[in-house]
């Protein structure tokens, strides 16, 4: 069962609204969770920030805490597969993908990054709760994400399915699409890589405004390997950010790229050390504040030059389906043993979790 947890913090210190499973702490970030009286002691913020919280010491305390706190969507807390956590101070909405499965854009996970738009679009912005910057990264050992559902693709793909085929890339590409317009809200978009980001986890950073990646984290588009081709923004972000040639080498070459290779590109734009990443996301939000302003004109006027609209992303992602479906046994059988690959490395990440 989720609960809202609030931490009271002192004057000098950041407040954040969580969200986790009750009595659960976050082993990446360091942040621990009350309990239904919220007289847990939160022992540490963002990735190893020591932060002195005042506990709650019950139900009357929680409940007069501030009406912006109120004002947030308590929907946006009873997602099931991701975590989220407010930064009052830096107006920061801090979401961490947690699977339950694969670290992977299931059905599950899309429908909860949908709503997640929502309850934003809808609790966040002028004369609202303030937001300015949005961070997204994962739980997951290791891993950003591994993209599509290729489980359910070969499903689909051997039941002649091009209808669900469709209907999952249009699902990607307008949560893409949202994504790239930033909710049509004032804010900055970080994506957060800690490990790998694979296909359709690749496609969807290119959607962020701001690229930060530990040293450790690799990127790649691995689906020519079994006969496809990324569907949902790839080929549209990267050859508007690259170019096209650029764009088809990355694209068609099956190569694993680090994430120095990829701050030398472009495509990330911040880099930090192993283990640093949340702490390198708040020094940038420290350090962009008084720019903010100026960077959300400069990222608006990138994107229309860019002149990307959610009818050339459905319209790539159809033909992606056509291409799915001329696959052969022998592709299906590739793209299966990457499905058992990630299923392993998922149960050992899990497994790991609990010793």
């Amino acid at each position: 069962m989720k609960h809202l947890s609030i931490c009271k913090p002192s004057a000098s210190e950041p407040s954040f609204v969580s969200h986790l499973p009750k009595g659960s702490s976050d082993p990446r970030s360091g942040i621990e969770f009350a309990d239904n009286k919220g007289r847990s002691e939160l022992k540490e913020v963002m990735d190893g920030a020591i932060n002195r919280a005042i506990p709650l010491t019950g139900d009357d305390e929680m409940f007069a805490e501030s009406a912006l706190h109120a004002a947030i969507p308590a929907k946006l807390f009873e997602l099931e597969e991701l975590d989220v956590l407010y930064d009052e101070q830096q107006r920061a909405l801090w979401t961490f993908m947690n699977p339950e499965s694969r670290p992977s854009f299931t059905p599950s996970m899309l429908h909860d990054f949908e709503n997640w738009q929502d309850q934003i679009e809808s609790g966040f912005g002028p004369d609202k709760v303030p937001l300015n910057y949005l961070i997204l990264g994962s739980r997951a050992k290791d891993v950003f994400c591994f993209g599509g559902d290729l489980a359910l693709f070969q499903q689909l793909i051997r039941e002649r399915d091009r209808d669900g085929l469709v209907s999952y890339g249009h699902r990607c590409c307008r949560i893409l699409e949202r994504n790239i317009n930033t909710l049509n809200m004032d804010m900055l978009t970080v994506g957060l890589v800690q490990g790998a980001a694979l296909g359709g986890g690749f496609e969807a950073l290119l959607s962020f405004d701001y690229i930060i990646a530990e040293r450790t984290a690799t990127f790649g588009l691995p689906e020519v390997m079994f006969g496809l081709f990324p569907g949902m923004g790839a080929h549209a972000l990267l050859s508007r950010k690259l170019g096209s040639a650029m764009a088809d080498r990355i694209i068609v070459s099956n190569q694993t790229y680090t994430a120095e290779e990829m701050y030398d590109l472009g495509i990330v734009h911040q880099l930090a050390e192993p283990g640093d990443g949340i702490n390198a996301c708040r020094d940038f939000i420290k350090k962009s504040q008084r720019r903010h302003a100026g960077l959300v004109g400069s990222r608006k006027a990138m994107k229309i030059s860019w002149d990307l609209q959610l009818d050339e992303l459905n319209r790539i992602t159809e033909l992606w389906a056509d291409t799915a479906l001329k696959l052969r046994e022998n592709d299906l059988k590739v793209m299966n043993r990457l499905v058992a690959a990630q299923r392993r490395l998922a149960d050992h990440a899990e497994a790991a979790k609990v010793a």
